[in-house]
Order: C-alpha cells, then sequence, then structure tokens
C-alpha cells in the first residue's frame, strides 16, 4: 500500500496515470472528506475562495490529469500558508 507521500511524488511525475482510489485518498488526507461525492465526481473544499479548486472525477479508473495539477497546486498553496503561519 502507497503512502500519501508516494502518491503525492508519482502525482509529480506522471499525472496522467493516477488512480482516482490514489486522489482520492491524497485528498483526503490533505482536505478532508469531499463536501460533494457523486459517481464521478468528488469536490473539496479549500481554506480559500476560488483557485485552484479540487474536483476530481473518476474516468474509467483513473483521475484526469488537469485535476491531477490542480490537487498538486492547491497541495502547494496549503504548505505554503501552513509554512507561513509557523513563521
Amino acid at each position: 500500500m502507497s503512502t500519501v507521500v508516494d502518491i503525492v511524488s508519482e502525482m509529480r511525475n506522471n499525472p496522467k496515470g493516477i488512480r482516482f482510489k490514489d486522489a482520492v485518498t491524497v485528498c483526503n488526507h490533505y482536505f478532508g472528506k469531499p463536501r460533494q461525492k457523486s459517481s464521478s465526481h468528488h469536490v473539496y473544499k479549500t481554506p480559500w475562495i476560488g483557485n485552484p479548486r479540487v474536483n476530481i472525477q473518476n474516468e474509467k479508473g483513473k483521475a484526469k490529469a488537469y485535476q491531477v495539477k490542480q490537487i498538486l497546486e492547491a497541495i502547494d498553496k496549503l504548505e505554503a500558508e501552513h509554512a507561513t503561519k509557523k513563521r
């Protein structure tokens, strides 16, 4: 079983090959449970308004590459905000 750190590393290396299940694991870790969940979409709440939004879609077991990139942008922004608060 891959850890969240391993999955994020894999996301950075190859955003096209990410399983939807792994993307959900990462999003749940960073953003909590989705505020909206349907059969193919999961929408996560972020502590900011606007982009990057975190909305992932299941397409034949894979997450869409552009959505994986949005997840990474949101993680980077979240980590930057936490780093700023610690100073």
